[in-house]
């Protein structure tokens, strides 16, 4: 076997997405007032993993300052294409606004505010995508809803799996029948923090 890249964190910063100087920005401002988003790198997975499946419904928890949901709606191939994002704190509700509204996706995403578990009870299925970015004690709370939520093939990713609070999750998501899966602990350059876990899981 070949030996490994020589400095390989260094090595893959020189493959950070190109990106739009709107999220420059907001991760610009993320990195000036410690607000935690996912990063290029993980914004353009998500992308992908959205527009692989031709996601046209999806559920976003966690909406902190749009970044994420600016990048899943780009991956809307059609005008159909609605994300519901999910944010407790109003302030930051109003500013993610802002953005998606430069962004120019206003008629694509629809931001509420409020608890993610108890609007989550209200929200009806089916969603082709959900992607889970709350405060990580609150994700196994989540889990029920997430399968009830997503239709048959869908996909569930969860971002931070390796913080300590997501493990109650990590455990429960791996015994459960209701989903096949994989986690990752991986290198992610610009993503809060830079090494972390990350779970891909498949609603059978």
């Amino acid at each position: 076997m070949p030996p490994i890249i020589e400095n390989p964190e260094t090595y893959f910063r020189q493959f950070i997405p190109p990106r739009s100087a709107l999220l420059k920005e907001l991760e610009e401002k993320a990195y000036q007032e410690d607000i935690p988003i996912i990063g290029p790198v993980v914004g353009e997975l998500l992308f992908i993993l959205a527009r692989s499946i031709r996601a046209e419904k999806i559920l976003e928890l966690g909406t902190a300052i749009g970044y994420s949901a600016i990048f899943l709606s780009e991956a809307f191939e059609s005008l159909k294409g609605h994300l519901i994002t999910i944010e407790n704190d109003a302030t930051m509700a109003q500013r993610a606004q802002q953005n998606v509204q430069r962004a120019g996706f206003e008629k694509q995403i629809e931001i509420r505010v409020g608890d993610a578990i108890e609007l989550m009870e209200t929200i009806p299925a089916p969603f082709d995508l959900i992607f889970m970015d709350i405060d990580k004690v609150d994700y196994n709370r989540a889990l029920p809803h997430c399968r009830r939520l997503l239709r048959e093939n869908g996909l569930l990713i969860a971002d931070n799996v390796g913080f300590e609070d997501a493990d109650p999750f990590n455990a429960s998501i791996y015994a459960s029948k209701a989903f096949r899966l994989v986690s990752l602990f991986s290198f992610l350059p610009l993503h809060s923090p830079e090494k972390d876990g990350i779970c891909f899981a498949l609603r059978l």
